[in-house]
């Protein structure tokens, strides 16, 4: 039993280390299944209500958790969300449309759809936060820049995907799609903003249920896009080694947006700890808010693949910036060191 117990310890050391939860697990455990059990039938027409139902429930979530007070508030520090969302929902697009030469020759059609898709996502909330709060960084602020990202991308993603996606023939969104948008996102996004004063103490008091329902829905939403995908065989159209080049575009975009984020929030002098927000809310692409809108905006097509790029760059994301952190961390805590060392000496040349 001991040896169990140390066993298991061991396991979660080892994922934290590299910031790989059991969600993340739980997220390949539904694409294992659903390639050995995809729905089909009766089934796959209940699991469509079903995935429709979580959506709506996991943006009810979401506007009864984001405080309308603290999406005001940060417009206070304008510079600093200002900045993130540029690189959220700028430069990330200009990237993905400028990785448009990939397809067909490198890649196919539908991967490239899911690399541009990716890059109009907003920014993660939870990651972006832990990470800023490891690095010692200014808290406050990457709460509020995570959270009006994802505020802004309800809106915004789905304009991005129409003026974007829809006139290079990569995605067809039409009247329909618009008001399944309006229905299954953000109808149940406001009703949750309109019942929070009645359920914030609910959700705080519970969060850990509420918390299930979140990744739960998330899952619901896997299993159903690669069990289309295996009834459609969209596999046959991809191979390992365009999954590579998906892999190898991931991990060179995200380090050129870390570099870049770096740079440009030392150029315009933000403080160190608003850096650190820079950078880990600029340089994310959120898996929880990315996944239910592919559901909805590309129903009818090969949403497996197209989700696939961005289940890749968030698993790289985690692990890179898991390691930026802790760096991040030593360098804080220096900096505080130097700033503690170097004021009783200013206050003895003050006497």
């Amino acid at each position: 039993m001991t040896g169990l117990r140390r066993g298991v310890e061991s396991v979660r050391a080892f994922l934290d280390r590299f910031y790989i939860d059991a969600f993340m697990i739980g997220i390949f455990a539904m694409v294992g299944v659903a390639a050995v059990l995809p729905a089909s039938g009766a089934g796959e027409e209940v699991l469509d209500w079903a995935v429709k139902i979580a959506i709506g429930l996991l943006f009810f979530l979401y506007g009864a958790r984001l405080s309308p007070r603290e999406a005001l508030q940060g417009f206070t520090h304008w510079r600093l969300h200002t900045t993130v969302l540029a690189f959220t929902f700028v430069l990330f697009p200009l990237m993905g449309l400028a990785l448009r030469v990939l397809a067909p020759h490198l890649i196919s059609d539908e991967l490239y759809t899911g690399i541009l898709f990716m890059t109009l996502v907003p920014s993660t909330v939870q990651s972006s936060i832990a990470f800023t709060s490891i690095a010692r960084g200014n808290v406050a602020g990457s709460i509020v820049s995570a959270s009006f990202s994802n505020l802004v991308g309800v809106f915004l993603t789905p304009l991005l995907v129409i003026l974007l996606m829809d006139t290079t023939g990569d995605a067809q969104i039409d009247a329909q799609a618009i008001v399944d948008i309006v229905l299954q996102l953000l109808v149940p996004f406001i009703i949750g903003q309109l019942l929070r004063p009645l359920l914030v103490g609910f959700l705080t008091r519970y969060a850990a249920p509420t918390k299930i329902v979140d990744r739960g829905s998330i899952l619901l939403v896997v299993y159903a896009a690669f069990s289309e995908g295996m009834n459609q065989n969209i596999w046959s159209t991809t191979s390992v080694g365009q999954i590579g080049i998906v892999v190898v575009v991931s991990c060179v975009m995200l380090a050129v947006v870390i570099w870049l984020t770096g740079h440009v929030a030392r150029w315009l002098k933000f403080s160190w700890a608003d850096q650190i927000v820079i950078v880990f809310c600029g340089s994310k692409k959120s898996l929880a808010s990315g996944l239910p809108m592919a559901s909805v905006l590309f129903a009818g097509q090969s949403v497996g693949l197209i989700v696939l790029p961005l289940m890749i760059f968030h698993q790289i994301q985690l692990v890179v910036c898991a390691v930026l952190a802790r760096r991040y961390g030593d360098k804080t805590a220096a900096l505080e060191a130097e700033a503690a060392e170097a004021a009783p000496g200013a206050g003895e040349q003050e006497r």
